[in-house]
């Protein structure tokens, strides 16, 4: 079959590589796609939130499966608008209501309340209950976590130590820190714990296939320290996620997640990104988002052993009861080198030069294009190695051997990712 993928970060690399694999794939086509994706398909100059010319294309091309790589095109209501332009191309990723999963911080914690699924405690505010929300703030103890209501490019969520820096804080979102986005704010404890990540990919109708779970790094610095990012590596399997963590998981939180859903009316077919934290030995939910993660996805679909497009075709379908999802029992792990500056100000168009076809790791770009036969930067994250061993140290000493051979001005990796689990 023909199938369209949205998106052009190093997730929609992972997932291009992994479809292209399958024998049920016939032309792949990413929009917009990178510098690297154009080796699994043909990449297509879309954007993901131009709904009418993706349409013009899916009817043009024969397209009969499309898979929602990131979330706003999911949030705006892409599988909405398709329903009614395009109803009979098969879709991956949940309609707007579903994706307020991810859309909606308020929605999600109202979601968990509703369906006794654990998570932080937390209230919800704006400009007119402001005097509530100091109170609320003044009840918790520090650190303080504050999260725009809506999409906020990863960005939306602030912690802080200080009382009147929390409230203070708390007035500049409300007043367009993030734009609409924080026009609303939840207001929530902070939980205490090391996080992880758990995938689903759901059907609809009740059936979901769990994927390898993952454990990323979201600070610029090592040991964690600095801004946050978009993601700077990632490990998968997570060592402290053994069988009885993971029992708590799919009992507590994602099976009571899908029947939720069903509950509340929502055809939900497409993934679910659980992000997690162990607190003492017991899951919580942070947020859930409602497609893949990145860097997650890079080490996540090098150990899913399965075909990829038959799962896919499986949730768009509603049928996901006699597909496996299998796992590679191998470590897997991912380091992003990125340009100098990020998450700041930095320079894109600068050449990118080294091994960029490594033996024993597979790389992911992220944001790279070419020109005039050149690779040149073209993001903040740039580009990911992974690769895959018997253990983690290995997979991690393979990974950082290709992000060493790869050149850009600037370059900038962390050295530490894994060291936490490693300890």
């Amino acid at each position: 079959m023909n199938i369209l993928l949205l998106g052009s970060g190093g997730r929609e690399a992972a997932l291009a590589r992994k479809i292209s694999e399958s024998p049920l794939t016939d032309r792949l086509f990413i929009a917009p796609g990178n510098g690297g994706t154009a080796i699994y398909g043909e990449n297509v100059e879309i954007s993901p939130l131009d709904f009418p010319t993706l349409v013009s294309f899916v009817k043009e091309h024969g397209v009969e499966l499309m898979v929602v790589g990131n979330e706003d095109p999911l949030v705006a209501g892409v599988r909405d608008f398709f329903a009614e332009a395009a109803p009979d191309v098969l879709i991956v990723g949940p309609a707007a209501d579903g994706a307020q999963l991810e859309g909606s911080k308020d929605f999600a914690k109202r979601f968990m309340a509703r369906h006794n699924i654990p998570t932080a405690r937390y209230m919800t505010f704006d400009a007119s209950t402001i005097e509530k929300a100091d109170a609320f703030l003044e009840s918790l103890e520090a650190p303080y976590v504050l999260k725009a209501d809506g999409l906020a490019a990863g960005k939306g969520v602030i912690i802080l130590q200080d009382l009147d820096e929390a409230k203070a804080t708390l007035r500049e979102m409300l007043d367009g820190m993030f734009g609409k986005s924080s026009a609303t704010v939840v207001i929530e404890e902070f939980l205490d714990g090391i996080e992880c990540s758990v995938f689903a990919l759901l059907d609809g109708k009740g059936g979901y296939r769990l994927l390898p779970e993952a454990k990323d790094y979201k600070r610029i610095g090592e040991g964690d320290t600095g801004l946050n990012t978009g993601g700077m590596g990632a490990i998968s399997p997570v060592p402290f996620a053994d069988d009885a963590f993971m029992g708590k998981v799919v009992d507590r939180i994602v099976e009571p997640t899908v029947k939720g859903l069903i509950a509340d009316g929502i055809d939900y077919r497409g993934f679910v990104f659980f992000g997690l934290i162990n607190v003492k030995g017991e899951p919580m939910v942070i947020e859930y988002n409602v497609r893949m993660g990145d860097p997650e996805t890079e080490v996540v679909m090098p150990r899913l052993a399965s075909d990829l497009t038959a799962l896919l075709l499986g949730a768009a379908k509603g049928d996901l009861a006699d597909i496996p999802a299998e796992h590679d029992k191998r470590a897997a792990a991912t380091v992003m080198a990125v340009s100098g500056g990020y998450p700041g100000s930095y320079a894109k168009g600068l050449e990118i030069t080294g091994c960029l076809d490594p033996e024993e790791s597979i790389l992911f770009h992220a944001g790279t294009k070419v020109k005039d036969g050149k690779l040149l930067t073209n993001g903040g994250r740039v580009i990911a190695a992974t690769s895959l061993a018997d253990t983690l140290p290995e997979a991690l000493q393979k990974s950082y051997k290709a992000i060493s051979e790869i050149d850009f001005e600037g370059k900038y990796y962390r050295r530490d990712i894994g060291r936490d689990v490693l300890k």
